[in-house]
Parts: C-alpha cells; sequence; structure tokens
C-alpha cells in the first residue's frame, strides 16, 4: 500500500502533467513486455512490437533494457527524471547529466541482490560512451515500441484531462483526487493506492505531480527516493481493441479510422471513438457500457456528448434509450464526404 500525506497547503499545489511523459512510457512499455499484466488490451501491442523489435534487430537492444528496466518493486529514479517531459530528447538529456555518485547507488541497490551487468558497472562509472548508448537504445526502442502509437496516447490522455480539470473546478483539489479509481482518499488528507511495497510519502509543502501513462497499468507508480520532487505517475489505461481501432480495417498497419486526414480519436478522444465504432449497430446504453467496459453513467455521458455534435441518436424504446451512429458519425468513421 502506498500512503502519500497531504496538508492543506499540499493539496492546493497539485498538478497533473499535460503531456505523457516519453521516459515513463518507455519504462511502463517495457515492463509490459516483460509480463502478461493487461493481456485482453496489450497482447495485440505485445505481438506487434516484437515483430517489430526482431524486424529492426533490436532484440538484444530491449534484453539488455530489461536488465535496467525490470518488472520488479525496484526501478533506479534517474530512469525518470523530471515532473511530466514532453519530449524525449530533453528527458534523455537530464539522463546523461545524472552525478555519477547517484547512478552507481541507484544501480546497487537495483543489483544489490546478484552480479552486476557489465554495462550497469560502466554505467556506475559513469562512462560517457556506455552512457550514450544508453541513450542511443532508448531512441531506438522507443521509435518502434511508443512512437508508432503517439496519436492513441495523447488521444487518451487529452480525454483523460477534461475529467480531472472538470473534478477540480467544481470539487477542489479533493474532488480532483477522487476521480482516480484506484485511489482513496481519507478524512485526515492520506491518498491510499495498491502498491507492490509499502510505502508512506510525506510531501511536507512539495507539488505532487500527477503523471498520465498509456502504458501504466494495475496501480499508480511512485519515484523510489522520497527526497526527490514526488511524482505519481497514473494509468490512462485503453478500452480493449484500441489497437484494431488506432489501425482501421484494411489499413495494412497504416493509421486507421480517419476524418479529414486526422485520426477520429485524435479529433474526439479514444473512448468517445470507440463509443461511435461500436454504435454502428444500434444500442442501449447497458449494451455499450458491457462492450466497452464503462459504467453505465460513463457509456451515458459519451453517447450524450456525441448525440450533441449530431453523431448519435438516441431514442426511448419503453425503459430502454437505444442509441445508434448518425449518417453524420458515419461519415466521421469512415473518412467520407459529410451528408451535410
Amino acid at each position: 500500500m502506498l500512503r502519500i500525506h497531504f496538508t492543506t497547503e499540499d493539496l492546493s499545489r497539485l498538478r497533473v502533467a499535460a503531456r505523457p511523459d516519453p521516459l515513463w512510457e518507455i519504462v511502463n512499455s517495457l515492463h509490459l513486455l516483460q509480463n502478461r499484466q493487461g493481456a485482453l488490451v496489450f497482447d495485440p501491442w505485445r505481438r506487434e512490437v516484437r515483430q517489430a523489435v526482431a524486424r529492426a534487430g533490436l532484440t538484444r537492444t530491449v534484453a539488455s533494457l530489461h536488465r535496467l528496466y525490470p518488472c520488479a518493486a525496484y526501478l533506479p529514479d534517474f530512469l525518470t527524471p523530471g515532473r511530466g517531459i514532453p519530449d524525449l530528447e530533453t528527458g534523455l538529456d537530464q539522463v546523461l547529466s545524472t552525478p555519477a555518485t547517484r547512478m552507481s547507488a541507484e544501480l546497487g541497490r537495483l543489483f544489490a541482490d546478484g552480479p552486476v551487468p557489465p554495462v550497469a558497472r560502466r554505467l556506475a562509472e559513469g562512462d560517457v560512451e556506455t552512457l550514450e548508448r544508453l541513450a542511443d537504445s532508448l531512441r531506438r526502442y522507443y521509435a518502434v515500441a511508443v512512437e508508432p502509437y503517439r496519436d492513441v496516447i495523447v488521444s487518451a490522455v487529452d480525454a483523460d484531462r477534461p475529467v480531472r480539470a472538470e473534478a477540480a473546478l467544481s470539487h477542489g483539489p479533493e474532488g480532483l483526487l477522487a476521480t482516480y479509481a484506484d485511489f482513496a482518499w481519507r478524512d485526515d488528507g492520506v491518498l491510499e493506492t495498491g502498491y507492490p511495497v509499502d510505502k508512506e510519502l510525506e510531501l511536507r509543502g512539495r507539488s505532487l505531480t500527477m503523471i498520465p501513462s498509456f502504458f501504466c497499468i494495475r496501480h499508480p507508480v511512485a519515484l523510489a527516493d522520497e527526497e526527490l520532487p514526488p511524482v505519481l505517475v497514473h494509468p490512462v489505461t485503453p478500452d480493449p481493441g484500441w489497437l484494431t481501432l488506432a489501425r482501421g480495417p484494411g489499413s495494412g498497419g497504416d493509421a486507421g479510422v480517419r476524418a479529414a486526414g486526422l485520426p477520429v480519436a485524435q479529433l474526439i478522444g479514444h473512448t468517445r471513438a470507440a463509443v461511435l465504432e461500436v454504435l454502428g449497430r444500434p444500442m442501449t446504453t447497458t449494451q455499450l457500457g458491457r462492450a466497452l467496459r464503462l459504467t453505465l453513467s460513463t457509456a451515458s455521458r459519451h453517447a450524450t456528448v456525441l448525440r450533441e455534435a449530431g453523431l448519435v441518436a438516441s431514442e426511448r424504446r419503453g425503459s430502454r434509450v437505444l442509441h445508434r451512429r448518425t449518417a453524420l458519425g458515419d461519415a466521421l468513421m469512415n473518412g467520407g464526404p459529410s451528408p451535410l
């Protein structure tokens, strides 16, 4: 269990990163390649990325990265610097700028129970050539495992952010924290969430940054060193079938469903794009929620927004409300001319 202790001042300094952090997406995606978590959601991505890794000749490179980024309770903090860095190169510059003493201490903790791999030993010694090779390995991995899915990742984060903003504006920081499904807010100012180890985090007047992560799954992630500026990486896990939706039928691997040259998910958000996709046949709110694993209130809200945009029509039949995609919705999904 992770427990984060807030004072009133700490709550007022809470912030949410506007964009996904490339280095956290690298970390969490590498972990997903080492386990079977979220199989329904991420197995198609795993298969696609493993094939891409093999084609790019990166099999040994990724295996080496797994040694530095193990799916374990501890990860060296220097691999994820900053508080939501929006671009990869800025993040890599910070990684390469880590003092050798800190790098040595964190790598020593990572390999405390076993032999230190030669690469880790050279990193701990501050070897410049090894540091540059690490940065190049991360760039090449990012290019095949994260970058091809960036539109979907950004869309998922963009769809998540308004939900948090609305809660913060309506109910303050406590309302914002209450929107995270895996968190429990206690009356004594403590935020609790599941965690691999028992951990207490005292903010002591410091700003906590919430960082959304597409490849984060099961529980949020915090830095191991409590003296570093605190961050909490939280999941914005996509719905099952997200990769098929992103690619689109018959796309041959190119970006799928588009309107005006842009993926629909980038225009209206991933979840609403999924709602619009399944409403190619009429569904009740209950059926829609079951199809996309959404709560009834969430399914109803998305259907309402799409109806107000003219993309979905709804009609009441007895006690049920039946939703279907309109001609305008069809045109948007199929990339055809608007009926208007």
